[in-house]
């Protein structure tokens, strides 16, 4: 059976391959996902953690979130891509970079949050609903 959800680091040395439907995507617009992405956000999927199945050994970089919970962003170290991310305000969850996927197409997200802090310059997608802060606010 073919993962429904496969995809890779820049350099190849961290795959991971997903099972089953994200349980979220959206379009996070916070300055933290600007600064880590440098770009206007980030397109995120979240899995629970026990359905990505990940090869290759990811590092780790925690900081505070806007909530005062814990953010790690994990990544290739030898490449430094960006692959996941994990939340202490979201046990057992798992985020997936949409522009880490093989096929970029299947991403498809359903809220821009976090538009309070969105950069001037981006031009949002009209059709997709809009959250000043968080996702689940």
């Amino acid at each position: 059976m073919k993962a429904k959800y496969t995809g890779q680091c820049l350099c190849g040395a961290i795959r991971y391959t997903v099972d089953v439907e994200p349980l979220f995507s959206g379009n996070c617009h916070c300055r933290d996902c600007q600064r880590a992405s440098g770009s206007a956000f980030t397109p995120a999927m979240i899995f629970p953690a026990s359905s990505v199945l990940i090869s290759g050994e990811a590092r780790f970089f925690e900081s505070a979130a806007d909530s005062g919970n814990s953010h790690q962003r994990g990544f290739c170290p030898q490449c430094g891509s960006q692959l996941f991310a994990s939340f202490g305000s979201l046990p057992g969850m798992l985020g997936i970079k949409a522009g880490t996927l093989d096929d970029t197409s299947r991403y498809v997200p359903q809220l821009d949050f976090h538009v309070a802090s969105a950069a001037a310059w981006e031009v949002m997608n009209p059709a997709l609903p809009k959250k000043p802060g968080a996702a689940n606010s």
